[in-house]
């Protein structure tokens, strides 16, 4: 099987597959490390409220918020290797593979540093999704990417610890290089369009309030951000 094939920066050849492992893991094996060297955040009081559970405020409530955005992807990648939809090539199946390890890592991840003071599991709603068809996996994969890479670049500014910054920033990086193969899937050529990078090439941004909006359509177990704003 003929797989497309990029460079890595000495000039040498780089297999898609490897090139997500490049782009992916490293990054996110890093903040895995990370979260067994820091647990401050664990004295965080997340409360459970009519509109479900709130994810407080401060450092702890950003990485809750990342928490639970990143059990939601998991959730989604874990099912689509699960039951892959019918014609998937044996190069898209390892892919999404790949994609699905790289959530499970950024949700470990957040537990991990949360310790104490992370949310608990939430229950994911997938019942508008098919997962037996690719167009049906891809819209959403799409979706649910582009809305993780606008997610962590709304929220940027709001992290005061500059360490978790750090580790946010190596994870969007990972989310963005899903959010294009993704898209090159769709349509090929296709990385990035008018409707995720502005004028000036940035990525478009999302606040909590936008987001959890859409997380929670997909969430059985809501989400609010009342700190923020915002109650599902």
């Amino acid at each position: 099987m003929k797989t497309e094939t990029t460079r890595d920066s000495g000039g040498a050849p780089l297999h898609r597959r490897t090139f997500l492992q490049y782009a992916g893991a490293g990054a996110a094996a890093a903040g895995l490390f990370a979260a067994g060297c820091r647990k401050e955040s664990a004295a965080v009081n997340t409360t459970q409220t009519a509109n479900g559970i709130d994810i407080g405020m401060g450092d702890p409530a950003i990485l809750n918020y990342a928490y639970a955005l990143e059990q939601l992807e998991a959730a989604f990648y874990i099912e689509v290797v699960k039951t892959p939809y019918a014609g998937i090539t044996d190069h898209e199946a390892l892919l999404f593979t790949e994609i699905c390890e790289h959530e499970v890592i950024h949700r470990e991840f957040f537990k991990a540093a949360l310790g104490a003071g992370a949310i608990p599991d939430l229950t994911p709603d997938f019942s508008k999704i098919d997962f037996t068809n690719r167009t049906s996996v891809l819209t959403y994969a799409k979706a649910f990417e582009d809305t993780g890479v606008a997610a962590y670049d709304g929220v940027g500014y709001l992290i005061q610890n500059p360490d978790y910054l750090t580790i946010a920033g190596k994870i969007v990086s990972v989310e963005a290089r899903h959010a294009a193969y993704i898209r090159n899937l769709i349509q090929l050529g296709d990385y990035a369009g008018a409707d995720v990078i502005d004028m000036n090439g940035l990525n478009n941004t999302k606040t909590i309030a936008e987001v959890l909006a859409i997380a929670n359509s997909f969430l059985k177990t809501k989400v609010s951000a009342s700190h923020y704003n915002y109650v599902a």
